[in-house]
């Protein structure tokens, strides 16, 4: 006579549906804290969760410790984009910029400080807003996406002030120089674009496609990624990534890198890079690829470096895309572990 088998207890609706989530899910961005403790990471679904990296990375710590402290519905669609302050969490969606303050997201029941809506051209129109970009030197945030300009907002008195208009396309990121008050955007319509903020003009346009070197057509025009260190700039998407000289409008470095690339920074002698496929990649500025670090998402659409000096001991590297995880870096050789929502 066989033994019958038990079966399998059923999920619970509400467990199935989260497992579906889970495997469905998009981490579009990232923000660390100002003790540089935390992590804030933002998904499709519009939640934001907040992990605690001194917990996950302590020696005693346990698979527990490797879940979100608190997760918190921050907007309706996803969050595309966040940043830090000295005290606030600034997380944009569609349409819509709020702030949350970093000692009460801690808590459970959390609720927004403020909510922030720039002045487009109609009211049907809620364009969703990809990045977010601070200038500490004038206290304000920069705010691009879907309407294809660039707002600054006060972050004092949370009004708005200029608008930068100039891309044909809607723009996929910014970037600061931070010796002088410029800033760089770049988009869809395949431009990089130096804004100056005393002047709020355009003085500089770097349309890479139409650069043979970096041209990739079958891949598209689009810029999705950039950074900049003092006259060097760092962009790719479409295009091959690739260093510039901004000065004189010259590609300098073509990085030998078929994939699109998502997100890209320099860091001391480096540049790091991440987009369609599992790996960070670490470039030497001469263009020779000195690593491939595998991760665990199958496409990475943001890397995070903690270098805040108050928690040297959670100086980490992480990387979020295609995945319901954020895989940590304790050095750049090799991950570590991975958090997961």
């Amino acid at each position: 006579m066989e033994r019958a088998v038990p079966l399998a207890v059923p999920l619970g609706q509400a467990e199935v549906f989260q497992a579906l989530q889970r495997l469905h899910m998009t981490i579009f961005s990232q923000s660390v804290s100002p003790c540089g403790k935390f992590l804030a990471a933002g998904n499709n679904y519009g939640q934001i969760a907040i992990f605690s990296l001194s917990a996950a990375l302590s020696s005693e710590a346990k698979e527990e410790s490797k879940k979100p402290v608190v997760t918190f519905q921050a907007h309706d669609g996803p969050v595309y984009s966040m940043v830090s302050t000295d005290r606030h969490l600034l997380s944009a969606g569609d349409g819509e910029v709020k702030a949350w303050l970093w000692v009460e997201m801690l808590k459970k029941g959390c609720k927004e400080l403020w909510c922030r809506q720039p002045p487009y051209r109609t009211s049907l129109e809620v364009p969703e807003i990809n990045a977010l970009l601070l200038v500490p030197k004038e206290n304000s945030l920069i705010l691009a996406g879907g309407d294809c300009q660039l707002h600054t907002m006060d972050l004092e008195t949370g009004t708005f002030t200029r608008v930068l208009r100039g891309h044909t396309d809607y723009i996929h990121c910014l970037a600061l120089r931070e010796r002088s008050p410029e800033v760089l955007s770049g988009g869809e319509d395949g431009a990089v674009r130096l804004w100056d903020l005393r002047t709020a003009k355009e003085v500089q346009t770097i349309e890479v496609y139409k650069h043979e070197e970096c041209s990739r057509p079958h891949n598209g025009r689009w810029i999705g990624c950039l950074a900049t260190d003092s006259d060097w700039m760092v962009c790719g998407g479409g295009p091959a990534l690739t260093l510039w000289h901004l000065r004189s409008s010259t590609p300098t470095t073509i990085f030998p890198m078929r994939a699109p690339q998502k997100h890209v920074t320099f860091y001391q002698d480096l540049i790091l890079s991440a987009g369609q496929g599992r790996c960070v990649n670490q470039w030497q500025l001469s263009g020779e690829l000195k690593a491939q670090v595998p991760g665990s998402s199958p496409g990475l659409l943001s890397l995070s470096l903690n270098q805040q000096p108050a928690a040297p001991e959670c100086k980490v590297l992480t990387a979020a895309g295609n995945s319901c995880r954020v895989d940590v870096f304790t050095n750049l050789g090799y991950r570590a572990f991975s958090l997961s929502f």
